[in-house]
């Protein structure tokens, strides 16, 4: 667990066009995450650079991944008691915000690589705990497969089911959406095990084959492909417990983020544009629907940030609410940050709609964040029945 004493103080501010992101710092401990801080900062100046060639190419940005790590960024999110640097979820934050608004397919299949790092070394502390962490520090690669074609969005519930075979559990299915799947070393994988979800760190080999299906419009640089398991062995001595209280959500944590690094970028490709852009004489600026409407979504978005600083608050202090605040920081950003890409493409006219702006870019990376688990839809329904105090659906 973080210490609570953790005193990183976020700061989300409007200054020249963009959202500033900073960390301020007060202690040798949390000196060490600026550093980290500072680190991935440098980087996402060439990521931003190659982020449209990586999206062209439809191409998994390895070369960015081997930086992060190289940075030690890696073993900053690994908790301390694993063999990490603990980093806080304040700053943990920021680095996924700094991430996404440089390049989002980077940061997302960051993200989705800590969380199942992580994770398999916390599920399995008493098992292959200090293995997998181990395997996540030497810097091999891990994705998160955990998404199933009927499990209706709610990763968490698988409907597959692992029979037990000689040295553990055999499973004949698909998992989907596993984000940087051609590169990982080990993948986290839930089943059914005796009528429970379950969760195993699991080495690809023969059984597991990628069905190359991914030709997406957005986040195309993810390549998040489907996997089909064929009689795959999950094996005991990597079975881990449930997610608990205590864990590092690097996950629940990560996403919302990602959304409001899109949605920062494109209002400032927005920015750019309308104070570049002349209109018989004027910059385009200076037309007051285009304030109007620019207003609008800056002050959204900082709501959104404001919220999601909030929880990342809550999760540093212990506060069991974080996760109901992130899932509501969630739900806002994801819709800001497509409405600020819409708006992008409107202010940008037909010159934002070239497949060569960035605005088009962003509007399509806006999207796919609606559609990552939980989606929008979803989110809603669990965040409206809980203010109404409504009962849940039955499970079908």
């Amino acid at each position: 667990m973080i210490s609570a004493a953790i005193a990183a103080v976020i700061e989300s501010r409007w200054s020249g066009g963009q959202f500033v992101i900073s960390a301020q710092v007060g202690s040798s401990r949390e000196s060490g995450e600026q550093e980290i801080l500072d680190r991935v900062a440098e980087l996402a100046v060439g990521f931003a650079a190659d982020a449209a060639d990586y999206d062209e190419r439809a191409e998994i940005p390895v070369a960015e991944l081997t930086a992060l790590h190289d940075a030690q960024v890696d073993r900053a999110v690994l908790p301390r008691r694993l063999g990490g640097l603990g980093l806080s979820y304040q700053s943990f934050g920021t680095v996924v915000r700094i991430l996404a608004k440089a390049d989002p397919s980077t940061a997302t299949i960051w993200v989705m690589h800590a969380g199942a790092g992580v994770a398999l070394a916390e599920l399995t502390a008493d098992s292959a705990g200090t293995f997998f962490a181990e395997e996540f520090l030497a810097g091999k690669r891990f994705a998160n497969a955990l998404s199933e074609p009927g499990s209706g969005n709610r990763f968490l519930q698988p409907q597959q089911v692992a029979e037990p075979v000689a040295g553990g559990w055999s499973l004949t299915g698909a998992k989907r959406f596993v984000s940087g799947s051609e590169i990982a070393d080990y993948l986290l994988v839930n089943a059914l095990v005796s009528g429970a979800p379950t969760f195993f760190g699991v080495k690809p080999d023969e059984s597991v084959s990628i069905i190359p299906i991914w030709d997406t419009l957005g986040l195309r640089a993810t390549r998040s492909q489907l996997l089909a398991f064929d009689n795959t062995v999950l094996r005991a001595e990597y079975r881990g417990r449930a997610p608990g209280p205590g864990d590092f959500a690097v996950i629940p944590a990560g996403l919302p983020a990602i959304s409001l690094g899109i949605a920062d970028a494109a209002l400032a490709a927005l920015v750019a544009h309308a104070r570049s852009r002349m209109i018989l004489g004027n910059p385009l600026a200076d037309q007051q629907w285009v304030q109007h409407e620019v207003a609008d979504v800056q002050i959204r978005l900082a709501a959104a940030h404001a919220l999601y600083d909030q929880g990342l608050r809550e999760a540093d202090n212990a506060n069991p609410a974080f996760f109901s605040t992130l899932s509501r920081a969630k739900y806002l950003a994801n819709k800001v940050a497509v409405d600020v890409a819409q708006l992008g493409v409107r202010v940008g006219g037909a010159s934002g709609y070239l497949r060569g702006s960035p605005i088009q870019r962003h509007l399509r990376d806006a999207e796919a964040g609606q559609l990552m688990a939980y989606s929008t839809e979803v989110l809603a329904g669990e965040i409206g029945r809980e203010v109404l105090g409504a009962d849940a659906p039955p499970s079908p």
